[in-house]
């Protein structure tokens, strides 16, 4: 099956268009389709200019469609795959504002601690917009009143089904869930990972609390 977004019978007049290289100068003709092109003057390997790869990070035909890509891009991969975590963590929700808005922050803070104390970036901002996940199943199963005591050990399941229907790597998913399934209790050793998504939703829990008090 070919992707539909570069099937030719849509095309318009702009889907052939030339680029300069930026090693050499030639003008290297492309195809909308074409993840790249090397130039037939220099050598140079040179990445579509016009191509979203943002699709490539849950499209099953990705592989299909940029497997030849740079490594450098195809690493984005991962990094891409937090945005698809964030809409579902929000379909989830639905209307529950209050928590979209915790995970969101949450998220926030962890992508700027990653950035700075290294750790898995598609780890950590997927671990911290679902941290919570299993909070409305634990009211639900628990009680309002008992649902912080229970939810993490509801989050890990309901993480797992929304991460496999992202097709998620198995180590991946096996990581988020682990830091899910005890966010709020740190062994005395634990991963970058871990460390990141505690420290961030506890710098939230701090802030949300000041403005209750």
């Amino acid at each position: 099956m070919q992707c539909p977004g570069q099937d030719s019978r849509f095309w318009g007049l702009d889907a052939i268009f030339e680029v300069a290289c930026p090693q050499c100068g030639k003008e290297v003709e492309f195809f909308k389709d074409e993840p790249t092109r090397a130039c037939k003057q220099c050598g140079l390997k040179i990445v579509n200019p016009k191509m979203d790869f943002g699709c490539a990070s849950y499209c099953q035909f990705a592989e299909q469609c940029v497997g030849d890509l740079p490594a450098e891009i195809l690493a984005q991969r991962k990094d891409l795959f937090k945005d698809r975590v964030a809409v579902e963590m929000k379909r989830y929700f639905q209307y529950d504002f209050k928590r979209i808005g915790h995970a969101t922050k949450v998220a926030r803070y962890a992508e700027r601690i990653v950035k700075q104390e290294g750790g898995d970036p598609a780890v950590v901002l997927s671990a911290a917009y679902l941290h919570d996940i299993g909070i409305a199943e634990a009211e639900r199963k628990h009680g309002s009143a008992e649902a912080h005591d229970h939810h993490e050990q509801e989050g890990p399941p309901i993480a797992r089904q929304i991460l496999g229907r992202l097709k998620a790597p198995e180590a991946l998913l096996d990581e988020v869930c682990a830091i899910i399934g005890r966010h709020h209790h740190p062994r005395q050793e634990e991963t970058v990972n871990f460390k990141v998504v505690y420290d961030a939703d506890l710098i939230v829990n701090l802030e949300e609390r000041q403005k209750e008090a």
